[in-house]
Formats: structure tokens, sequence, C-alpha cells
């Protein structure tokens, strides 16, 4: 999940709305009386929780190392400086490293690779005489070729920003600046792509950001940050550089990261001691997090708007990086902490499952009705998956079934030309109306329900299991369905990309999926029935074209709203996200042919192009142009498109990964082994032991009347 720039606010690129500054507060938490949770190493800090933290350690420290003891950072303990020799000669040792040593022919760190932005220039070139993918199958595709162009894209798009950014949190590609987010910066670029760097194998590229991380990333500023993002991005991106870095070490490896170097914990360090700072923002009277925390003294701040609540979605997507990090150093602290964040959500008992998108921290209980998987609400259901794959607990399987039995009753409805199948919001409680908009990070679902049907496996051998239902056979088509609907906002535009919100045309009343398919396990007592194939009441339409053969070829564009402030396009991950996960569970090549189809798209109509004399054809004919960078646009109906000079860090760390990710071998960071975040950093999947163990049970549901 990825949040919007704000228009007109560069330096706030995580606000969802313009309204909205996620990384500012107007006001100070205020004397609440909160203190500190109790640690271990922290005498005379009282635990506010009725001894929430209590309780003897039964796991070691990550490989025995006291210095990842739980302290408080900021004014009352500074970290541990490392010794000034090592740090002379590891520096020493890497500058070495990177004028001499890589497998990726990098010159140095400065110098981009311009051959890769001329090249990608003449393939675009050719790009119009390519045929459209229509439907037809097609045989001897070079797909590692073709993720070699996505490898590619991001040499340029990283090579861009190492050269005029460096260290910046923000790139501005057309005007090559860089800008800060907040004094001191936070590694916002280098942290969140690092894994990507590994994943792509660009070895020294990984040495050069390491140097950095090294030598200049800190987490001491005064100032406040987004909870959320500061930990899906950087103590994800930190985690997951960590497990790649160990557990795949033919990925771009080198030799600060073997066991023993100096340097082979650095990643765990810096994400301790981020992790530290943040659990000040969990410091509610209900442990519900605020949306701000001050890195220097691990204060929380509430929300500037919103009258002090947090993002539903916020506070429920930080769970998969502290329960990872609990592993690796063994304190449970980190697994409490946000387990708690659940057991309070979940208290609230939400008719069917599905909560409102602001939560107050202070007691728990949400802020009014809007019901939505868009922005603020989307990565609630999407981490109840995931929580289940990383560790097992069945507790997040449950409510993720509920709440999916609460989607397909409550939000799901159909276009009224093509029927497509449209993912609404009920703005006004589920006794409102339903509003046919989908938001682009709403498209993360189909993917998700895939994903949450088979647990990762190919569907081929998910249906031969005997767990396997009618219910989860509806559940796979109905991802097909949704997935071919944001495929549609795609090919409905005249670059071929997205625009951030699209509307749609539908029935009044509306169609639900139980009036369309009564015989659904949606009506009372089907949940269990277990029917081939052809007895499926939810039948999916052909995936290409988008209306069937009986169907006007051009009603789904009838269907097809985009209203003009919402144009724009952000280089956002989740429709191909969704793309990854229904080509690795399903198998059908369909959603790689549309994945290309989409990357072509990118790199025609969001490059920044500049004149080059650095190369000359086989002709001798000099090179006009070359590509050095990407950026976000304005207006996606247009051509040639308005570019906005923000390449949104999410480009590297999620879109181009996913694209690299779909177009690699399937077993390739395998969707068994791994759970990706949701800012797409990869972490194991973990059998939770001793303290790490679910600490909480659901209360008894108290029936609640809704209608659909």
């Amino acid at each position: 999940m990825s949040f919007p720039n704000t228009h007109g606010s560069p330096a706030y690129p995580t606000s969802r709305s313009p309204s909205e500054k996620y990384w500012q507060a107007s006001r100070s938490p205020g004397a609440n009386g909160l203190g500190g949770y109790g640690f271990s190493q922290s005498a005379g800090v009282t635990n506010n929780l009725n001894n929430f933290f209590s309780g003897d350690r039964t796991l070691p420290m990550y490989k025995d190392k006291p210095y990842f003891a739980p302290r408080r950072t900021g004014p009352r303990l500074r970290r541990r400086r490392v010794l000034q020799g090592i740090i002379l000669l590891l520096g020493l040792f890497s500058l070495w490293y990177i004028v001499t040593g890589s497998s990726d022919t990098y010159r140095s760190p400065w110098t981009p690779d311009t051959v890769k932005g001329e090249e990608l220039w003449r393939w675009v070139q050719r790009l119009d005489s390519e045929q459209p993918y229509d439907g037809t199958p097609l045989k001897g595709i070079d797909w590692a070729a073709r993720r070699e162009k996505v490898r590619d894209a991001f040499i340029v798009s990283w090579d861009g920003y190492e050269q005029y950014a460096w260290g910046f949190d923000e790139y501005h590609p057309v005007t090559k600046k860089g800008k800060q987010m907040i004094e001191g910066g936070m590694g916002w670029q280098i942290v969140d792509a690092l894994d990507t760097l590994m994943i792509m194998n660009l070895t020294s590229r990984v040495q050069h950001a390491r140097t950095w991380i090294h030598n200049s990333l800190q987490y001491d500023q005064d100032h406040d940050v987004s909870t959320f993002e500061t930990t899906i991005r950087m103590l994800g991106g930190l985690l997951s550089a960590h497990y790649l870095s160990t557990e795949y070490s033919n990925l771009a490896p080198i030799p600060d990261d073997d066991v023993g170097s100096p340097g082979e914990d650095l990643y765990i360090e810096k994400a301790t001691d981020l992790a530290e700072r943040l659990l000040g923002a969990f410091e509610s009277e209900t442990g519900i997090p605020y949306a701000s925390v001050n890195l220097n003294t691990s204060t929380g701040i509430p929300s500037h708007s919103d009258r002090g609540a947090s993002s539903t979605a916020e506070a429920t997507s930080v769970q998969l990086e502290f329960k990872y990090l609990a592993k690796l150093t063994g304190e449970a602290e980190y697994w409490r902490v946000v387990e708690k964040v659940m057991q309070v959500v979940d208290a609230n008992q939400a008719p069917d499952g599905l909560l409102p998108i602001y939560i107050y921290p202070d007691t728990g209980t949400f802020r009014g009705a809007n019901i939505r998987l868009g922005s603020r609400g989307d990565s609630y259901y999407e981490y109840l998956v995931k929580q289940y794959l990383q560790t097992s607990e069945e507790i997040y399987k449950d409510m993720w079934d509920e709440a999916l039995v609460g989607i397909r009753k409550h939000l799901i409805t159909f276009s009224k030309n093509a029927k497509l199948t449209v993912l609404g919001e009920r703005q006004a409680g589920l006794d409102g109306p339903l509003t046919p908009k989908m938001d682009h990070l709403a498209c993360f679902l189909p993917g998700t329900i895939a994903l949450g049907a088979t647990e990762g496996i190919p569907l081929s051998e998910a249906k031969k299991s005997a767990a396997w239902t009618r219910r989860k056979d509806e559940e796979i088509l109905l991802a097909k369905e949704l997935m071919k609907t944001c495929w549609a906002t795609y090919l409905a535009t005249r670059t071929g990309l997205a625009p951030e919100i699209t509307y749609f045309d539908i029935d009044t009343p509306h169609v639900s999926e139980l009036d369309r398919y009564p015989d659904s396990t949606l009506a009372a007592g089907n949940a269990d029935k277990k029917p081939a194939d052809k007895d499926l009441p939810l039948k999916s339409q052909a995936l290409y074209p988008l209306a069937d053969s009986n169907s006007d070829p051009n009603s789904w564009r009838r269907d097809i709203i985009i209203q003009p402030q919402d144009r724009h396009n952000l280089q956002r991950p989740e429709t191909i996200e969704s793309l990854f996960y229904m080509y690795r569970i399903t198998g059908d090549e369909t959603y790689r042919h549309w994945g290309w189809e989409m990357f072509k798209s990118f790199i025609k109509h969001t490059a920044v192009v500049e004149r080059s004399s650095h190369y000359e054809t086989e002709s001798g004919d000099a090179t006009a142009y070359r590509i050095v960078g990407f950026t976000s646009l304005s207006n996606v109906n247009s051509e040639p498109p308005m570019q906005r000079d923000n390449m949104e860090s999410f480009w590297m760390a999620e879109t181009l990964k996913y694209f690299y990710l779909l177009f690699s071998d399937r077993d390739f960071i395998s969707l068994e082994e791994n759970v990706f975040n949701t800012e797409a950093h990869p972490m194991p999947r973990f059998k939770p032991t001793g303290e790490l163990s679910t600490g909480w049970v659901r209360s008894a549901r108290v029936p609640k009347s809704v209608p659909v």
C-alpha cells in the first residue's frame, strides 16, 4: 500500500488527500499522564497497561548479542557508538569495493549508466509498432528478456536519484533536485529501494547504499514522522534487507554481510534503534498508535486532523514488521504491542467484519461510519491475510474470512453495461447507500483474495485439498473479476495508465452479488458445498476482451467515469501487485501479458528524457536522446501527459519490484516461503514459539442485523 503525494505539497508525500499531512502535527499530545512501557533494562519506568509486558523472556536475544536489548532512545539514553577504528576500516574497505569489485559494471557511485537510458529510449521508439496484447495465446515469449527491461528501468531510476539527489528523501527527476522530508532526512529512497537492489542483483549499488546507511543514516531527529509510513517503509526496508542478505546470499553478495564481518548486523542495529523510537506512538490509553511519533523523544502525537483519530489501516498495518523484529531479537515487547492493537480493534465487533476508516487511540472506538477498501481502510484487510500467513495464527484467518463475506455482501456490485465487478464504498456506513468509487489503492484486493484462498500455493494444488470449498471457488472467481476491473481502468485512458480514482456507472438500486447469484454461498446454508466448477453460480467472463462475445465490445468503456480531479497517476503498485499474485497462484499467463502492457505504458509516458551525446548507433548516427528517470503524471488522458516532477519512493520499492517478480520464475522469492508487507518488502514465514504466541482470543460475536 502506498499513499499519494499531497498536490502542491511535495514535503508531505505520504498524505492520502490534499487536506491531510502525515508528516506534521499541529499540536503536541499534552500532559496526559502517560509514561513509557516498562522495559527490562529501564528501571523506574512504569507499565501503563497492567503489566502488559511483564514476564521473563524465554527466547534468546538476536544471536545472544546484548546490544540488541531494548532501551529507550532519545534524551534518556543514546545509542552506543561503534568503535571509530571499525568505522574507518569499514569505510576504507567499502570505498575500495565500490571502485574495484562489482558484478554489474557500475563505474562509480556518482556516474549513471547512461547506456541503459539510451537503450531504453530507442526501445520505446519501437513500441508503437508492437501490437498490443489482444488475448490470443502467445508462445515463445522471452520473459527473462522482459524482466531485464524492468531491471534497466530500475537502474535508470536509481542512477538518476544517485547522481542528483543522493541521501535525500525525495527526488524530482525533471528538475534533478532532491529534498528532505525532515531535517537530516530519513533515508527514504535508499532504504525503501534497498531490497529491490538486492532482488535485482545490483551488487555495487547495494554496497553504496549500505555504506551510506552505515555512515549517514540516523533516527534521532527532533521531528515527528508518520508512525505507519516509517514502519512499513523504513523498518520494513531494513528488516527485508537483513532477511535477503542472510537467507538469499546469492543475491547481490557483499563481504560486509558475511558472518563475522564488522557490519554483519548493521540492518538489525538500525531497525532496532528505529523500532525503539516508534514504540512511543503506542503509548495511548488503549495501545492504538498515534498517527505520528517524535523520533528524538519517542513521543506519540495525535493526528492534527480528524479530531485526533488515527487511520484504521495505519494502526493495523504495522504488525508484520514488529513481529518479525520480535523473532529476530527475541524481544516479546515488539510482538505484544502490535498484537494489542488487533485485540482492541476487534473488540468493537464491527458488523460483518467491516471497519470504519478512523479510530481514536485514547478510547479504541471508531470515528464516523465510512467503510471502504481504498485509502485509510485498505491494508487492514491485507494484513489479516498476511498476519495469518506470516505466523499461522488462526485468529487472523477467522477475521479475514468474516471480513471477506462482509465485503461480498455489502461492497460488491456490477457496472450497468458490461457487468464489470465493482468494489464500492459505504461512506455513510452499512445502512447507507453504496458509492461506486474505486481508489487505485483498492486494487490490492484481487491478489489478496487469491492469496487468502490458496495461502500462496498454486491453485491446481490447493483445489486438491480436502479443505477446499465452494466458497473458495467463488473467492477465486471474484478475484479474477476484480482483477479484470482494475485492468479496465488502465485500458480506459489514452496513456494506458490508470487514474488515481475511478467511478462506475451502476444500476439504481445497485445489484449486489446476492441479487445476481442467489445460489452463492452468501445465502444461508451454502458455505460448505463443494460442487464441480460447472455448478458454480458465479461465472467468470472471458478475461479478454473485457466484455463477453454477446455484448457490445465497447460497452465497458461507458461504465468507467474518470473525474477531472482524479486523472493523475502516482506510479502506484497495487494493480501490478495483484497481477503478480494472480499469476503466481493461477498460473494464467494472461496476467503476465497485462503486466507487460502496463509496463510499456509506464516507460513510454512517465519517462523523463534529455538529449544525449554519449553513444552512437551501429550505423554511426549519434543517439539523440536518453531516458534519465521516471515521474508521476498529472493527467493520464492527455498525450503527452503533464509530468508532476516527482518520483515516488514506491516506484522503485514496489512497482518495479512487482513487475520484475511477475516476469521471474514462479519459485523466485516464492509465496510459499515469504510474505510481502504492504510496501512490498519480503519477510519470512515462521512458527512463533515461547512468548511469541497469540495472546488473545476473540470475544463471542453479538449478532447485528445489517441490510444487504
